[in-house]
């Protein structure tokens, strides 16, 4: 019997070749494409990029309709709204630097979603995520993509096993060039030469700071500090700055200086040196592990604590089912609450949570 997959569809070049892929494989295919925030920014149209603009969404229906399968745009801007935007303006006004993409994945992409595999009878759904499963130990995992560059199970480490059970992730095996090379192959020119986004989706211009004024965040001006206390001048208010930043900042003290503390109680900003952000030790709360008796008894993981940054060796010293503290065998630089901290083991995403410190 043929199986049948939730396509989610952004009209960009990975979902697509996604497509092309899992109908060469003899799947029967159902096209979504989600609106989730109708702020079409002026970069997405001049160059094509992101997934929020009309042109997307019917570039992804137009495609859908050249491949023979049927598609449905699904209005999730409430949920959307009420989740995903709502914690990010929450995590701001806490001093917090969010990440909404893993909040999308787990509460859009894979929680409406699957709602609508179940309304439209498929047993999968699939996406354009570089990343893999696998099994180990009787359960599944995520597991590195082969394109290390274009590996995303970073924002993904919120699903659980039972979303792995129902997602099929076409490209997980194959490089971005490979996936340029697929689609120009099949006469899709245009889509293989297409720019990638690395913008928030619903911040206009990638400018989050004018986002949060309009969604009513206003922060009166505070003091800079130095890590003694010591006034270094003024800035614009808590909620603009996030660790580790060092540009933007209006302020010339004669050599470089990052945000390595936001106290929201006083509306102080510290400021320090390059070498005031590194750390060893790490805490994490909202916690999801896959195997916690894995961890516990052999707590050597790697992590990371950002999307681009390089895995990390580390050691678990305490570990539960709502939080996890860890050290890094070597210092890491810029460790941001409300990012999210990953954790692997021999390539496979074991768990991850939310920093605290």
């Amino acid at each position: 019997m043929q199986m049948r997959v939730l396509m989610a569809m952004s009209g960009g070049i990975d979902s697509s070749v996604a497509a092309l892929l899992l109908l060469e494989q003899g799947y029967e295919l159902v096209g979504v494409t989600f609106r989730t925030f109708d702020s079409i920014k002026e970069s997405c149209l001049a160059r094509e990029k992101g997934c929020c603009s009309v042109e997307s969404i019917m570039e992804a229906k137009h495609l859908a309709e050249q491949l023979g399968f049927e598609h449905h745009i699904l209005d999730y801007r409430r949920i959307f709204r009420d989740t995903v935007i709502r914690n990010f303006v929450d995590e701001y006004m806490h001093g917090r630097t969010p990440n909404p993409c893993v909040l999308c994945n787990s509460h859009i992409k894979w929680g409406e979603l699957v709602r609508a595999a179940d309304e439209y009878g498929c047993d999968y759904i699939a996406t354009g995520h570089y990343a893999r499963i696998a099994e180990h130990r009787g359960h599944l995992y995520l597991k590195n993509a082969v394109d290390n560059r274009k590996d995303q199970t970073y924002f993904l480490w919120m699903l659980t096993e039972q979303n792995l059970r129902r997602t099929l992730f076409p490209l997980g095996s194959l490089t971005k060039p490979e996936v340029r090379e697929i689609a120009a192959r099949h006469g899709y020119e245009k889509l293989s030469k297409k720019t990638e986004s690395q913008e928030i989706c619903f911040v206009p211009n990638n400018d989050y700071r004018s986002f949060l004024m309009e969604q009513g965040c206003k922060v009166e001006a505070g003091n800079y500090i130095n890590k003694v206390g010591e006034v270094l001048g003024t800035h614009e208010g808590f909620c603009n700055y996030t660790i580790g930043q060092r540009k933007g900042l209006g302020i010339a003290l004669g050599e470089p200086r990052f945000v390595t503390r936001i106290n929201v109680l006083t509306n102080e900003v510290t400021l320090g040196g390059h070498d005031d952000l590194l750390t060893t030790a790490i805490s994490a709360s909202s916690v999801r592990i896959r195997d916690i008796d894995w961890l516990r008894d052999d707590p050597a993981v790697e992590v990371r604590i950002r999307y681009r940054s390089q895995p990390v060796s580390a050691r678990l010293t305490e570990i539960t089912p709502d939080t996890l503290t860890l050290v890094t065998d070597t210092p890491v630089w810029g460790v941001t609450p409300g990012q999210s901290l990953v954790l692997y083991k021999d390539g496979l995403l074991v768990g991850g949570g939310i920093i605290n410190v």
